[in-house]
């Protein structure tokens, strides 16, 4: 949909401006919204952009709830690398995938096993104090012989094993190995993508339900996540999902695993909420309810071109920013380790990025806080364009604010008394008691 110009961002602004009056004059101001009663209504925002909606093609709703403390597992990055080297900023927990710690590269003959990486990486892992989501794919060619190819160097194969029992077999060596030491056990990478898994549905459901049983009884602590679903995108992704709800696979697991990404690396992060919705709608249509984890990115991110520094940084920080307004406890960035992505995180044995520096302070602002509400645009009775966030910390309100595409310049919470930034610096609020919201989130603060 193209974006309002001139008179269509002049109506939209009216539009806001009588909303807002309306709401103030009815006491019937959202729950989330930023201002206190009484303050100035809010200046509808002034960037070039700041009369565009919501990037995700659709309303999002605010939401506010009784104080939930933020997940300890939010800040997930999945490795790119098989060293054993780790991340050198602070993230709550790391995934494997791309680590040459597939079946294939595990299991190289039936009833042979290689350890080596896998251990390293656990040992590695387990030392930072950092929990393991291990991925499973990649089907050893001698379990199925005349499966496809996969996309790797390793001759594994797409294809569910031509043996049940073998698989059997792997999971349950894996679990008897690593037992209290991975804390959770994703069972297939991008289970509705033929590049990944070109079995059935049905297949991947029986899969999914031999390794729950062989995890519940060798490491019941482990969380059992669903195979991944990427793609979403696409209405048939959509549909493969519902589908393996209906089959009554997400009963096996505790967790179910999808794939939130842009359709470009370019694109606002807010973007994701079209397709959170759409994911929603698709579990309640399958008749489940499970909850969601976000455990990566796309096959083709690796084709996109690198963004500027200061959009990659919003972008990385943005991206964990909509798992919390969506709710999801955890959000494995892709990826750590490797230069190959549009954003780059820290390239093993260099410094942290400025996005993945960014992406620290930010968890530093969450961690131990709890979060009240979420809400955007002239619904949750901020201006076109801006997004919020409300959290305490020790009984002492404080907000994230940022704006999807443009800037706007907006009234502080009455007990607001500091804006604190992204790069660690603080000032007091001007005299006037406004804030620039920009790209670039700010936490709104009481005075030190």
């Amino acid at each position: 949909m193209p974006r309002p110009r001139g008179g269509a961002r002049l109506a939209l602004a009216s539009v806001a401006f009588i909303l807002l009056c309306v709401a103030s004059l009815s006491g019937s101001a959202p729950a989330a919204t930023l201002w206190a009663p009484g303050r100035p209504l809010p200046a509808v925002g002034a960037g070039p952009d700041s009369g565009a909606g919501s990037g995700s093609g659709a309303a999002v709703p605010s939401w506010a709830q009784a104080p939930t403390p933020v997940s300890d597992g939010l800040f997930g990055m999945t490795l790119n690398s098989n060293t054993g080297a780790m991340p050198t900023f602070q993230v709550d927990t790391v995934r494997l995938w791309d680590t040459r710690t597939r079946w294939a590269n595990i299991q190289p003959r039936r009833g042979v096993y290689d350890w080596s990486v896998l251990d390293r990486l656990v040992t590695a892992a387990n030392q930072a104090g950092l929990p393991v989501v291990f991925t499973m794919g990649g089907t050893p060619d001698w379990a199925s012989p005349h499966g496809p190819r996969a996309a790797y160097d390793d001759g594994s194969r797409t294809s569910p094993p031509d043996d049940p029992a073998d698989w059997k077999a792997f999971v349950t060596a894996v679990a008897d190995r690593y037992r209290g030491r991975i804390d959770a056990y994703e069972l297939w990478v991008m289970g509705n993508d033929t590049r990944y898994f070109s079995g059935s549905l049905e297949t991947l459901a029986e899969m999914t339900r031999t390794a729950k049983a062989v995890l519940d009884a060798v490491d019941p602590d482990a969380t059992v996540v669903c195979p991944s679903m990427g793609r979403l995108w696409e209405p048939d992704a959509l549909r493969a999902l519902e589908r393996f709800a209906e089959l009554r696979a997400y009963d096996s697991c505790d967790v179910a695993g999808v794939k939130l990404y842009q359709r470009s690396a370019s694109d606002p992060p807010e973007q994701l909420h079209g397709m959170i919705q759409e994911i929603d709608r698709a579990f309640h249509r399958g008749g489940a309810h499970p909850r969601l984890w976000s455990t990566g990115a796309s096959y083709e991110i690796a084709l996109q071109k690198p963004l500027d520094e200061a959009t990659a940084s919003a972008h990385a920080v943005r991206f964990f920013l909509v798992g919390l307004y969506a709710r999801y406890p955890r959000m494995y960035y892709y990826n750590w380790g490797g230069t190959k992505v549009p954003i780059v995180m820290q390239p093993e044995g260099q410094p942290p990025t400025r996005a993945a520096l960014d992406v620290e302070e930010l968890r530093r602002w969450v961690h131990g806080t709890r979060i009240h509400s979420c809400g955007n645009g002239v619904a949750a009775g901020l201006p076109v364009g801006v997004w919020q966030c409300r959290f305490d910390r020790d009984g002492a309100e404080q907000v994230i604010v940022w704006h999807e595409t443009g800037t706007a310049r907006i009234p502080a919470p009455r007990k607001t008394g500091a804006v604190r930034r992204l790069d660690g610096t603080v000032s007091a609020l001007p005299s006037d008691r406004t804030v620039e919201v920009t790209t670039m989130p700010v936490l709104l603060t009481r005075a030190p």
